[in-house]
């Protein structure tokens, strides 16, 4: 055999060889990548190798030679594996890091929509307030309308304004990077009963019942401004969107054991282990639809479906901050804010439901 149709055998066989593996390689990677990749390598290696051995026991190589010539090839096979792992390590960081920039950049898109909603529907609210007081103010300096009924009107729609600059506030505080907060020991049912203090006036104003069971004496460190504040959010929350003659129930319970973040504030024990601190809030708001449920606690976010709509009566109408708030003090202490619906008369209720570390 001439050295042409040696070099047309091995270029024949090398071919062969690596078409076989390479149809073998693609069919690994649909189920293991990072196998493909470091067994790529190999199949080079033993393509190479089987056209020269190929070509050399075409040219009449003894057997001696030809093993030896083998054993050469064979040789390279260690430094292939040792490429592959290399390349696989290679391909698993980039993709991991691919997959991480990808997810930051759909989280920051999230927060951008959710930044500008959020500045929309707080300029959308306070546009209310501010055409009031400009009409009041107009009116009262074209000596239009009573003095003693304009100034209170005007004053309460600068509380209106306040209430909502106040939570943007302790919301941008509570997403902050930097954000602290003031722990110490504090009996739970005391913030909750400060909480209802604070609510019964606007619960009376609607006609709604508070009820309450938070007797357990469950003490534990956190912050109390803020977690007072989430607090009377959740009651704000449930009594603006209660019916007249509607209950809204709150209870504070203390669930022992590592399992207690998934339980509910049916009840409990105050003792000293380890647990968490439930609180609920259950109102008879008519209920939220199914697929609203996961943006009760978005900024601004109101549902336009079966729940009960904010009574046009009610003081103190916010900019839709509460429930973020009320989020974010949760997370903040390592805990967990959630809403689900409860059956009822009238269509039910909802059940808001705040877990803290005890």
């Amino acid at each position: 055999m001439n050295d042409l149709e040696g070099v047309v055998l091995s270029v024949s066989v090398a071919a062969a060889v690596g078409a076989v593996g390479a149809v073998a390689l693609f069919a690994l990677a649909r189920r293991r990548v990072a196998l493909a990749a470091t067994l790529a390598p190999l199949v080079v290696v033993g393509s190479v190798a089987a056209g020269v051995y190929a070509s050399a026991r075409a040219m009449f190589l003894s057997d001696a030679d030809s093993t030896t010539v083998l054993l050469l090839l064979l040789a390279t096979v260690p430094v292939a594996l040792a490429v592959g792992l290399v390349l696989t390590a290679r391909i698993r960081r980039v993709t991991t890091e691919a997959a991480a920039e990808k997810a930051a950049a759909e989280r920051d898109r999230e927060v951008e929509v959710r930044r500008r909603e959020m500045v929309a529907w707080v300029s959308h609210d306070l546009r209310t307030p501010l055409a009031a007081v400009r009409a009041l103010a107009e009116a009262l300096e074209d000596g239009v309308g009573p003095v003693d009924e304009h100034v209170p009107r005007i004053l309460a729609e600068n509380r209106r304004m306040a209430a909502m600059v106040d939570d943007l506030l302790a919301l941008s505080r509570l997403q902050s990077p930097t954000a602290t907060l003031r722990r110490e020991p504090v009996a739970v049912a005391d913030l909750a009963s400060d909480a209802i203090a604070s609510a019964q006036p606007l619960a009376d104003a609607g006609g709604v019942t508070l009820a309450w069971d938070v007797t357990d004496p469950v003490v534990t460190s956190l912050d109390a401004q803020q977690v007072g504040r989430a607090m009377e959010n959740l009651l704000v929350n449930a009594i603006r969107h209660t019916r007249p003659g509607g209950t809204v129930h709150v209870a504070v319970a203390c669930v022992e054991g590592t399992g207690a973040a998934a339980g509910t504030a049916s009840g409990g024990a105050s003792g000293d282990g380890a647990g968490t601190v439930v609180v609920t809030v259950e109102d008879e708001c008519g209920g939220i639809p199914e697929g609203d449920l996961g943006r009760v606690f978005e900024a601004g976010w109101r549902s336009s479906g079966a729940r009960t709509p904010e009574r046009g009566d009610a003081p103190g109408g916010g900019a839709g901050l509460g429930l973020s708030i009320v989020r974010g003090v949760a997370e903040a202490h390592g805990g967990t804010a959630s809403v689900s619906n409860v059956p009822g008369p009238g269509g039910g209720g909802c059940r808001f439901t705040l877990r803290l570390p005890a």
